[in-house]
């Protein structure tokens, strides 16, 4: 080696030291693997170079790692290297640079936590690593799952469900904790998710540890969903989160939609466009089919609930252009659009829940009424986190108001919960009517069908300028990628109601009515209580 070689060595090793961004551009980034054999697990180098957004992602990697409680938050589409640059590159720079750091990597399964965990542990074998760390990996501590280097850092991977319990960390990465939509769409997942993050990875965590997770956001109830604020809007930067904490949030969108976009593109810039081009992504944006706009939107956009497509289409009730190109007229009613009360059969229907945690599900009561061509025109609506004692207390002054002739229900747990509260109080009160008690076996897309082929065909009407409308089709466009689903709940009863009820005999006259229930179409629409705990709105 010459003198002038022998300089620009220890200029590379000095730089490979001082940042991750040095380091990642001193070593072979470990890409796909060598072969067939998924055994060996042995990675060509990757076949791009450091992109602008890979030195964002890096940049905001680094403070991380090296900041006590550091949270991170990081949101990519597929094929950015978010995973490559986090989850295999910094762990190895952290280790080299800090003796003593401890990693739990874990992902949706154990094979894919493996395959990570190679990858890192290929780059600490090299001989760039070390000649630029001077550490190596000792025989007999080099495992897929769990391997270390002498200078007392150690790599641990795990399946997220797999459990971590014995080990300690000082960084723990969380990288796709779901393997895609079903699972995302699952309620059940995400639960589990939730408890495998919050009761074992996170503390497994010493005094000052530091989390990251890596995504692409199916579901407003995903895991980083339930630490985000209520009102997250898509915004990059440090967020004071649900959980206390700040996190420092990098929302690397496909496409730029948001003037305070983190790489500094302008509205409509691509991302990554050295590399893939315009063409690559718009062949996902332009899919029209609901179910490839939601991809768009959550798996690109990291907007988990699009505007439209899923189940239901924001034009079946304010009226436009659905997806398919049909115009829609506005089902949205005025105060004199609304069929005289005596002429409609009200019914009304809940969801319930019963804690009054914030991170709760809501409880929800709605009254329909039920025109003589079979049409449902949304009537009244209450919701809260609230207990089963309040819950029944919306429930039957909603019955003392409206007289419905049945009000439905669905079996399982919760209803087994206020049984007996709402039958005394019923009875207290003189608040009667028919409990109709739906079947819970259903998924709950299957159970919103009935609705939704009437929402589809413009025979559901909300009313206009109304809060709880618009609080209920915000959820109904979202569904089921929405954080919260109640109001559809109550909803797909409401359309498994009317299937029953089409083949009943209408009451030959109708049973006398308060006379507020004739004075109220001439009312304005109201809210109590606010939205964000708890409300109802009545026209």
């Amino acid at each position: 080696m010459t003198p002038e070689q022998a300089a620009t060595e220890l200029l590379r090793r000095r730089e490979a030291r001082g940042t991750l961004k040095g380091f990642a551009k001193a070593i072979d980034v470990p890409g796909r693997p060598v072969g067939e054999d998924e055994n060996a697990w042995i990675f060509d180098p990757v076949e791009s170079p450091i992109a602008f957004h890979h030195e964002v992602i890096m940049d905001a990697a680094e403070r991380w790692a090296t900041t006590k409680y550091g949270r991170l938050m990081v949101f990519a589409a597929p094929g950015s290297a978010k995973s490559s640059y986090i989850s295999v590159v910094t762990p190895s720079y952290v280790m080299g640079k800090y003796p003593g750091s401890r990693f739990i990597f874990s992902t949706y399964n154990q094979r894919l936590a493996d395959k990570q965990s190679k990858r890192a542990r290929q780059i600490c074998r090299s001989t760039k690593f070390q000649a630029i760390f001077d550490t190596v990996i000792p025989k007999g501590f080099e495992g897929a799952e769990a391997w270390s280097l002498d200078n007392g850092s150690e790599f641990m991977a795990v399946g997220l469900m797999s459990g971590s319990t014995g080990n300690r960390a000082t960084h723990l990465i969380i990288d796709d904790p779901v393997s895609g939509r079903e699972d995302a769409d699952s309620e059940t997942v995400r639960d589990k998710t939730w408890d495998a993050y919050s009761d074992d990875l996170k503390t497994r965590l010493i005094p000052g540890g530091c989390i990251c997770i890596i995504m692409t956001r199916w579901h407003e109830d995903d895991l980083c969903g339930r630490i985000l604020p209520a009102d997250y809007d898509g915004a990059s930067g440090d967020i004071l989160c649900r959980d206390g904490q700040v996190w420092h949030v990098l929302n690397i969108q496909a496409k730029a939609e948001r003037t305070d976009d983190p790489l500094g593109r302008p509205l409509g810039g691509y991302m990554w466009p050295e590399w893939f081009g315009a063409r690559h992504w718009e062949q996902f944006e332009a899919n029209p089919s609901p179910a490839a706009q939601r991809t768009w939107s959550a798996l690109f956009q990291q907007r988990p609930a699009a505007d439209t497509g899923g189940q239901f289409e924001r034009a079946w009730f304010d009226g436009g252009e659905d997806s398919s190109g049909r115009v829609c007229p506005n089902r949205r009613y005025g105060r004199m659009e609304l069929p005289p009360l005596d002429r409609l059969r009200i019914f009304g229907a809940s969801d319930w829940a019963v804690t009054e945690k914030t991170t709760a599900d809501f409880t929800e009561h709605g009254v329909w009424g039920m025109d003589s061509n079979g049409e449902l025109w949304a009537l009244d609506w209450q919701w809260g986190q609230v207990n089963s004692e309040k819950g029944v207390e919306m429930n039957i002054q909603a019955i003392k108001t409206w007289h419905p002739v049945a009000w439905a229900g669905e079996t399982g747990k919760d209803e087994n919960a206020i049984q007996p509260i709402r039958d005394r109080r019923m009875v207290e009160e003189r608040a009667i009517t028919t409990i109709e008690l739906l079947p819970s076996g259903q998924d709950k897309v299957a159970k919103a069908a009935s609705f939704r082929a009437m929402a589809s065909m413009g025979r559901v009407h909300f009313p206009a300028d109304s809060v709880f409308a618009e609080r209920v089709i915000s959820q109904l466009v979202k569904f089921p990628a929405g954080a919260h689903d109640d109001a559809v709940d109550v909803c797909g009863h409401a359309g498994r109601m009317v299937d029953r009820m089409w083949k009943a005999p209408a009451n030959e006259k109708p049973p006398e009515r308060p006379r507020f229930l004739h004075e109220i179409q001439s009312r304005e629409i109201f809210a109590l209580d606010g939205p964000s705990r708890s409300g109802s709105a009545r026209i």
